[in-house]
């Protein structure tokens, strides 16, 4: 079906009405000049030169060339050597690779417990000295 022909709403019909009564308020002298404003708009757009048209194309156009910059940049990229990892992943795997290592667990386990031992006194004196 074509617009002409699906029926008209109640609210299409209202407003049909009232634009109709408001063109039948307009005296003739007026309509004729509206009519004769008009017909000189249209011949003037005709006779006019055509450059203004092609700017009915810029946003075409523009949309045209976004979408092949777009399309060239991600053609030229190259692809990442490895793939992203967050400073947060990064330092769990860390934590995980020292706890997987048998020996440093042994150096700590077996090893000269004397650095925590001064760690503590530099601790208990620095703590003494502030109070």
């Amino acid at each position: 079906m074509s617009p002409e022909q699906e029926p008209l709403t109640p609210f299409e019909r209202n407003a049909r009405t009232v634009l109709e009564e408001s063109v039948q308020r307009v005296d003739a002298r007026t309509r004729s000049r509206l009519n004769q404003a008009r017909q000189a708009a249209l011949a003037a757009a005709a006779a006019g030169p055509a450059w203004w048209r092609s700017f009915t194309l810029m946003p075409a156009a523009g949309a045209v060339a976004a979408a092949l910059l777009v399309a060239v940049t991600l053609w030229h990229r190259e692809p990442a050597s490895e793939l992203p990892v967050l400073d947060a992943q990064r330092s769990a795997v860390e934590d995980m690779d020292l706890l997987a290592d048998a020996e440093g667990l042994d150096l700590v386990q077996d090893g000269d417990n004397s650095f925590y031992e001064w760690a503590a006194t530099q601790a208990d004196a620095n703590a003494e000295s502030d109070g």
